[in-house]
Parts: structure tokens; sequence; C-alpha cells
């Protein structure tokens, strides 16, 4: 809602019982934008964006990896499958290198060229796009959905309208469908589907994603982006004179005014614009480019299309709208010498930092060890003699095995001399499990005799063998303590 701000009159004291008080709203219904449609190269740039994101999230949910889903987050079994990669909790380092990333990419593209996420590849931009798409297959462009609007119900209001409702909510369900099968496997969940038996989890996540995407993309829209996405805020912080924007050319435009197609601008002493407001018509947030840098614009470039266009029809130079930076357009400089400023300091550093934390992940994800291993002490039973004055402590190791085959594993213990693992030192871990296996091991009485007592700091040495025992194919080394009784 926009607030309105209205001048309250006082009034005066001993009124009459005549005189009536009128109550006044300070807040006016936000009107409701109809974007028109547009064509040109910024536009199949963002609908190019559209299938490529949403052929990515509808589709990876069905793509066969391995006899499973391609990418799939087990919650129930603590895992994550994707592609080759089987992730476990600990493995959350990745994650939070994979936001690292997301971060400083967002960064980088703000410092270079504004709200270019906000514009092409965001979400909300992507179901808007999608849905405003629905709405004009049933209602047309904008100039027959403002009439559609303004006319009384009847038959064709009714059916346009369910139309295009129906047609929402069937994107919105599938969409919520699609976000719950990356968490149950979309195979079985589709089967439960079809006979209405899903888990309420499950019903709950599908219907209220599907009702925010519904919502969202369907009545909220720009209110969204202006009003509760916090990007629109602080993105002024990552902005400067050298970022490129979406900038109308005052010098060029102004004076504003309509006039033929036949007519010369410099005789009627106006610029190039000639105040048709498709600019306006077109912009998703509804606002008019021609008053300057708004936080409300989300760079999705539509206006360039549509006054491109224009300037094409009147014989113009096109570009009256365009990509510049706000010292270029101070300073009229070239696209050259503009672009020479966008490679700045800021630029640089958030290019080699991104290309660093890139690389690190990458490297760190490509010599990941193929298993994990945890050590616990027993807790029971902490040291305890056995046989001659030999001593015994207990431990219990959980072995992830972090790939789709079986691996067999060898227990070692170094630290200590003459330790030994007295229990099963060869164990078998099938594909993806996690399994806890309990480990003695065992220190001689004369190696016991000269040592202190206390604690001891020891390794277990984890080593995956080939097929026939011979070779070592990845090794895992994790800290743990053997304790000497008084």
């Amino acid at each position: 809602m926009k607030r309105k701000v209205i001048p309250i009159r006082a009034v005066p004291a001993g009124a009459g019982p005549t005189d009536t008080a009128r109550v006044i709203s300070l807040y006016e219904k936000q009107p409701k934008i109809h974007p028109r449609a547009v064509h040109g190269w910024f536009a199949a740039w963002r609908w190019t964006l559209v299938w490529f994101t949403q052929a990515l999230f509808y589709g990876l949910a069905w793509l066969p990896w391995h006899g499973r889903q391609a990418l799939l987050f087990d919650l129930d079994a603590r895992r994550f499958f994707i592609f080759d990669l089987v992730l476990y909790p600990q493995d959350f380092i990745y994650l939070t290198g994979l936001l690292v990333v997301c971060a400083f990419t967002l960064f980088l593209f703000t410092a270079v060229a504004g709200r270019l996420w906000c514009g092409y590849a965001c979400p909300q931009t992507v179901y808007t796009e999608i849905f405003l798409w629905v709405e004009r297959v049933f209602e047309g462009d904008r100039h027959q959905r403002l009439k559609l609007e303004a006319a009384p119900w009847g038959l064709n209001k009714l059916w346009r309208k369910s139309g295009k409702q129906l047609g929402w909510l069937a994107i919105s369900l599938w969409t919520g469908f699609t976000f719950v099968g990356y968490f149950t496997p979309i195979r079985s969940l589709a089967v439960e589907a079809s006979h209405l038996s899903l888990g309420s989890w499950e019903w709950f996540w599908v219907l209220f994603y599907g009702l925010a995407t519904y919502g969202n993309a369907g009545y909220l829209r720009e209110q969204v982006c202006k009003y509760m996405c916090p990007y629109a805020r602080f993105q002024s912080a990552m902005f400067d004179h050298d970022t490129l924007v979406i900038s109308y050319d005052q010098a060029r435009g102004d004076p504003r005014g309509t006039r033929a197609r036949s007519a010369k601008p410099a005789d009627l002493g106006l610029g190039d614009c000639i105040d048709c407001g498709l600019c306006v018509q077109v912009c998703p947030t509804g606002i008019d480019i021609r008053e300057g840098l708004q936080y409300e614009c989300i760079g999705c470039a539509a206006c360039i299309d549509v006054c491109n266009g224009v300037m094409a029809k009147m014989h113009y130079q096109p570009g009256l709208i365009r990509y510049a930076t706000q010292r270029g357009m101070a300073l009229h400089l070239d696209a050259r010498g503009m672009l020479r400023h966008v490679l700045r300091p800021r630029v640089l550093v958030y290019s080699a930092v991104l290309l660093a934390i890139t690389t690190a992940l990458a490297v760190g994800l490509a010599t990941r060890s193929p298993f994990k291993v945890d050590v616990v002490r027993d807790r029971g039973s902490l040291a305890r003699l056995v046989g001659e004055g030999d001593v015994e402590n207990v431990y219990r190791l959980q072995l992830m095995n972090a790939t789709e085959s079986a691996q067999r594993l060898r227990i070692q213990v170094d630290g200590l001399k003459d330790a030994v693992v007295k229990s099963r030192p060869l164990v078998e871990v099938a594909p993806t499990e996690a399994r806890w296996v309990p480990v003695v091991v065992q220190l001689p009485r004369e190696s016991a005799q000269g040592l202190t007592p206390g604690v001891h700091p020891v390794h277990f040495r984890v080593d995956a063998l080939s097929a026939d025992g011979q070779t070592v194919q990845a090794s895992v080394s994790e800290a743990s303590t053997f304790m000497i009784p008084r």
C-alpha cells in the first residue's frame, strides 16, 4: 500500500451539531500495473534465461543418475546426492563455500552492471514473466487487459479470468510439487500424488511453495521487488558513478514533445524523446526511467528495447535509453570510455576473490576423500586392564562411505609403539552407508609400563583398499587419545 499524506484541518471549538466529520484514510490502494509486451534484444535474453532456469529446475528433478535421482537432498538419510557427489552433513563447508561464491558473484555483477540478477534470473522476475505470459494468452496485451478490467462481468470476462487463474494454479502447484521432489524422490512422489496419499509434510510444502509462487508472481509482483526484497534497499551501497545502469540521455532527449515522423527535432526545438510513454508502459515496476536512477528499477531493460523500436521508426539513432554510467553520461564518454572506467579496483578485487574461492572450492571437491571417519571414545570404559596387565581402550568409529560403490576399509592405530587394533581391522562399508564400528586398541604391558599414567595422543589411520586388498587407494587420519590408568 502507498502512503498518502493529507493535511488535516482542526475542528473549531463549539462546532454545532450540524457540522459533519469526514474520515479520510491515510493510505490509498496501489494501482495495478499492466506491463505492455515488449520485443527486442534484451527481452530475448530475458526469455532465454527464463527457459534455461526453468528447464534446470523442472528437469533436474527427473534426471536419472546411477539408478537414482541426479539431484536429491535426502534429509531422512542425511545424504545429499549431486550427480557423482555424495555429501554428508559434515560436508557443510562446501555449502558455505557455494554461498560465498554466490554472494561475491552478486557483488561483482552489481558493481559492474547493477541489478542484472533482478532483471534476468531472479525467481520473482522469472515467474512474473511466466505468469504475465499466461495473462496475455487469456486476456491480451496491456490495452486489452485494461479494457477487460473496465468491462462489466459477463461470459467473456468470466472465462478469460477463470482460464488465467487455472493456468496460474497449475504452474504454481507443479512448481511446489517439483520443489518437494528434490527432497523426496520425485517418481515415488508422483505415484503418491496420483493417489492423493502424500504425507502431511509433503502436502504442506507443496501447497506452501505453490501458494507463495501464486501470490508473489500473480498478485504481489512488483510489490515484492519494491517493498519486500532487501536487495532493493542495500543495492545503493554497491553502486558508484562507474556502475552500468539503465539511463535516459537527458541531454539528447529533452525537451520532449510529439512531432510528425518527417519533422526534424532541431527545427521544433525538441530533443529526440517523442514523449510516447511506452517506456513507462513496459516497465514491470511502473517507473519513469526519464526521472533518473530509482531504486525500484530492476534492470530488466524493457524500456531500452521499446525505446530503440521507437527510435528506429522515427529514423533516429538508437540508445536514447541505454546501459551507461553516471560518470559517462556527465562527461559524454563513448562506450569504450565507459567500459574502461568499469574495470576499476573494486571490480578487479571482487573478480580476484571470486576466482580464488571458486578455485579452492573446486580443488576441495576434486581432492575430497571418498570416505569420512569420526572417532568417539567409549564413555562407559575409558581404560581397562586385560590379560596379564595389557591396557585396553575402546572406541567407536563412524565410517561414512561417500561413494556409490562398496569400500573395504582397514583400521590401524599410530602414535603409540606396539599399540594394535584387536577388533576386526577390516570393515566392509556398503555404498553411501554410514556405520558405527566398535574398535578395541590394546597396548602390551611392557610398553604401557614405560609411559606415565594419563592421556597420550594417538591417530587412527583408515585406508581404503583395492578389490584385491593390495593397494591403498585413499587414507584418512583422525586424532584421538589413549588413556593409561594409574
